[in-house]
């Protein structure tokens, strides 16, 4: 793949993530102004994600069928409907729908852009690079969906957050998608896999058979749960060590920061590193990192962990989605990351829920330790991974 069209790729998806990214900071703060409870906007930020468990797998099996542009014009259409229709009816069950149909929107389109990245690729070397680049996408999103959808609710009306304003953002949010169209619909896509004559139809649930897929299903777990108690939990144990919410803001930021930097740095050292050894180290330092934290108690030092572990975790993701793209057969490409995909939203989903559980429990100190004990018994996994 040319560097020309994997920017543009790159860029596309920033639009369409950036959407669902900005709509999720927006229709809350509406939802707030016009007096609905917390458990209410909870409810609507964890219909974001919902959508994108069960859209997951046939959302796969599409861009198989028709590659890149079909699902791609699709979620466009709907990401700017999605926004659209808050635009237009202002009120909690709209934006509601709005959530979910920008949240599956943009799963979608990962899992079609990911698929088309992977199949682009000519070499191991090359996949872990073009997906190190790609997993850039996700974080610029997370940054620029947020911060336009603010700007635009604090100085686009003719007050501060009035429904104008908001009504400006949704607007803008709804305009996004197209920039992503734009972008992507030149892109070149290799040549379709045709289906063995005469073979038996396929189910996702079949590459679960496979004790690889399994494996590095399994592995990408752990590091995806890993993500999530640190995004859940850190603010609690900052809060029980008098530490402000500016600096555990920080500290997350710092996190996120180290994500993107190594995900920057990965290409130049694809051809050195293979995909076990990143993932194994990751694994490992990661359960190191977890073991430390809920010792600590000055923000320095919380920060530094931060950082470590925002350079651990940040690294796993493209040499995962490279050894998928090896291990699975390319006309199923679509089928294994939306199982993948599908995996990762219900362990967000359920994750928070078992961890506040778990804190109630044994301590928050607690959580942390025996998430890292279960990261060092996956290390096994993680050596066994072969392709």
């Amino acid at each position: 793949m040319k560097g020309s069209e994997l920017l543009r790729v790159i860029v596309a998806q920033v639009c369409l993530h950036a959407t669902m990214a900005g709509m999720r900071l927006a229709t809350p703060l509406l939802a707030l102004q016009q007096g609905y409870s917390a458990a209410a906007v909870g409810l609507l930020i964890a219909l974001f994600a919902l959508t994108q468990v069960f859209l997951a797998l046939p959302a796969g099996r599409f861009a198989d069928r028709h590659g890149l542009k079909r699902p791609l014009w699709l979620s466009v259409i709907a990401a700017s409907g999605g926004a659209g229709l808050a635009l237009i009816f202002p009120v909690f069950p709209v934006m509601c729908i709005a959530a979910l149909v920008t949240g599956g929107a943009t799963g979608a389109t990962v899992i079609a852009l990911q698929r088309h990245v992977g199949r682009s690729a000519t070499d191991p070397t090359q996949l872990k690079r073009v997906f190190s680049w790609l997993a850039i996408a996700p974080a610029a999103a997370n940054f620029v969906g947020p911060f336009l959808a603010g700007m635009l609710i604090d100085h686009a009306g003719r007050a501060p957050a009035d429904l104008l304003a908001f009504r400006i953002c949704f607007a803008v949010m709804a305009f996004l998608p197209l920039l992503c169209w734009l972008l992507a619909r030149g892109a070149h896509e290799p040549p379709r896999v045709a289906p063995v004559p005469g073979a038996a139809p396929t189910r996702a649930w079949d590459l679960l058979r496979e004790p690889m897929f399994r494996r590095l299903l399994f592995v990408n777990w752990l590091q995806s749960s890993s993500w999530d108690v640190h995004a859940f939990v850190l603010p609690v144990l900052g809060h029980d060590r008098g530490i402000s919410a500016s600096v555990i803001g920080s500290i997350l930021g710092a996190f996120a920061i180290a994500a993107a930097v190594i995900r920057i740095v990965l290409p130049l050292i694809a051809s050195r590193a293979s995909e076990r050894s990143v993932i194994l180290s990751s694994t490992v330092v990661t359960a190191a990192v977890f073991a430390i934290y809920p010792l600590l108690n000055s923000p320095w030092t919380m920060g530094i962990c931060s950082v470590v572990l925002g350079f651990a975790l940040g690294a796993v993701q493209p040499m995962v989605m490279s050894m998928l793209h090896q291990i699975t057969p390319h006309a199923r490409h679509g089928e294994a990351l939306g199982l993948r995909l599908m995996t990762i939203n219900a362990s967000s989903v359920a994750m928070p829920m078992l961890f506040g559980s778990l804190g109630a429990l044994i301590g928050i100190a607690g959580v942390f330790w025996v998430v890292g004990g279960v990261l060092a018994l996956g290390a096994k996994a993680t050596w066994g991974l072969k392709l």
